[in-house]
């Protein structure tokens, strides 16, 4: 599933293609996703200008001039393409198109576990998909006291929690491992046993993974690809997501340690950790 960093990037290549361009015509072929596409979506978002492009969580806000904002989530395996025109043969799983003046949007998802609706701007705040969420990690709200604030009492790992879109919005699976590394904490560690210098780690190590991972463009793994077609290549810079049984970085050193990194299942995701290291 695209995470932050791969929304980000996507949300910087529709800034550069899309601010101010009209949408001329709009192809819904598949409406039936995790939420269903209305009806009148052709009709509510045609005729209108695009003014900005927005990301919140891992959702991606196109805000038009007519009061509405069109609102997509790319699910298990979606991707948003940017085209100079729409192509005289769609891609298998090509469900919605919208053609401006001189460039075409295509919302491709093999599983349709995303989705892509309409909403007046200024109810976003409002809708379901949105009300309940955390801060975004890069936010000033986001800090180590809010944090220990929040999971002080809970007695389930921390790992899981991170994943928590109503305590920190966007770090997704593979963020949750590589940050847990950095800040050499366990992600089996009850959260009432973090403390609050611990916190303030992981907040300072989240902000840098995602960092790094934007700037790489995000992790390719499986289906996402970004907007051009071109891959991201944070993936080459893991430390433990991916890498069971084999040393971490800082266990190469140690010719005594061998086939450190572990792989556990959490709240039914994969978790990547080293087993000296963290603690």
């Amino acid at each position: 599933m695209p995470e932050l960093p791969e929304v980000e990037t996507i949300k910087t290549a529709l800034n550069k293609s899309l601010i101010n361009k009209k949408i001329k015509n709009v192809n819904v072929l598949q409406d039936k996703f995790r939420i269903k596409t209305q009806s009148d979506f052709a009709k509510r978002i045609e005729n209108s200008q695009i003014t900005k492009i927005k990301r919140r969580a891992k959702y991606l806000i196109i805000v038009l001039d007519n009061g509405y904002s069109i609102i997509n989530h790319l699910g298990m395996s979606g991707q948003i393409k940017i085209l100079k025109e729409k192509p005289s043969i769609l891609d298998k799983h090509d469900h919605i198109i919208i053609e401006c003046n001189d460039i075409c949007i295509i919302y491709n998802d093999a599983r349709r576990f995303g989705l892509m609706i309409y909403e007046k701007t200024n109810l976003l705040n409002e809708h379901k998909l949105f009300k309940h969420l955390g801060p975004e990690p890069f936010c000033d709200e986001y800090n180590g006291q809010y944090l220990f604030n929040k999971i002080k009492n809970k007695k389930s790992p921390i790992k899981p929690a991170l994943l928590d879109q109503s305590i920190i919005v966007g770090i997704g699976n593979i963020y949750a491992s590589e940050l847990l590394y950095d800040a050499k904490i366990s992600p089996i560690r009850p959260c009432n046993m973090i403390t609050l210098d611990e916190c303030n780690k992981i907040v300072i190590e989240s902000r840098h993974v995602l960092e790094r991972a934007i700037k790489a463009g995000g992790s390719t793994l499986k289906d996402y690809k970004k907007p051009d077609g071109s891959l991201g290549y944070f993936q080459n810079a893991h430390k433990v997501y991916g890498k069971e049984n084999q040393l971490c970085p800082i266990c190469k050193s140690n010719i005594n340690q061998k086939h450190c990194i572990k792989k556990i299942i959490q709240a039914g995701r994969s978790s990547f950790y080293c087993s000296i290291t963290q603690k």
